[in-house]
């Protein structure tokens, strides 16, 4: 991604610990990071060094009309509260020619697998409220002001795990996504017995079970006129 990006200031919004931001950063860019977490900002430190990094809400962006040429967040938008007040915060802050770009997961689109809404009952419900559409935050950019808005697949992520090997995946761990981590103790139990009961009842038959993870990732990415 960092070899495309010709934008002299940049701001991620919901940078956690400034993985992208490191990866930006150059001599003849001004890259900055905002995150409402102070915990998730002095990692950033901790790790990449000193950065210019702000804490605040997405939806509130702390600086001055037209100080970017580039606003992006990765797998963060879900997090803002009002995604439709971060898009008309974004506007408000971009120069002419300027661009916002959101990577994010689409479960409204029904196209992707994941066997974790499968066993976890009310992960994919609770999904479907806290993220909100491509075509929600095609319709926002529009709104907002920006004269053409771009959909793309930056990523797909397939995976497919075999029998009890899943229960090795990290990401079933009830920390290892959000998803999980957002269950009570009793959902994530229960759904961790479903996934067990399964493989046991595949073992017994003398059959093989395979848990699918079919994830794509969205880049909206709306642009300004010069």
């Amino acid at each position: 991604m960092s070899q495309k990006i010709t934008a002299r200031d940049i701001l991620e919004a919901g940078c956690g610990t400034g993985r992208w931001l490191a990866e930006l950063q150059s001599p003849t860019r001004g890259v900055r990071g905002l995150d409402l977490s102070p915990g998730m900002l002095r990692q950033a430190r901790e790790i990449h060094g000193a950065r210019a990094l702000t804490c605040g809400r997405a939806t509130q962006l702390p600086f001055p009309n037209a100080s970017f040429d580039l606003i992006f967040c990765v797998n963060a938008v879900h997090h803002f509260g009002d995604p439709r007040a971060f898009v008309a915060e974004a506007r408000r802050l971009l120069r002419p020619g300027g661009a916002l770009a959101a990577i994010n997961v689409d479960p409204h689109s029904r196209r992707d697998r994941w066997y974790i809404y499968d066993y976890f009952d009310g992960t994919l419900e609770a999904d479907l409220r806290r993220f909100p559409s491509s075509g929600a935050m095609r319709d926002w950019m529009i709104g907002a002001g920006f004269e053409r808005v771009e959909r793309n697949i930056v990523e797909r992520v397939m995976e497919q795990r075999i029998g009890r090997d899943v229960l090795n995946d990290h990401f079933l761990q009830k920390g290892g996504t959000s998803q999980l981590a957002l269950l009570g103790d009793a959902e994530y139990a229960a759904g961790i017995e479903r996934i067990e009961s399964a493989v046991r009842g595949a073992e017994s038959r003398g059959e093989t079970i395979t848990f699918t993870a079919d994830i794509s990732f969205v880049m909206l990415t709306g642009l300004l006129e010069s």
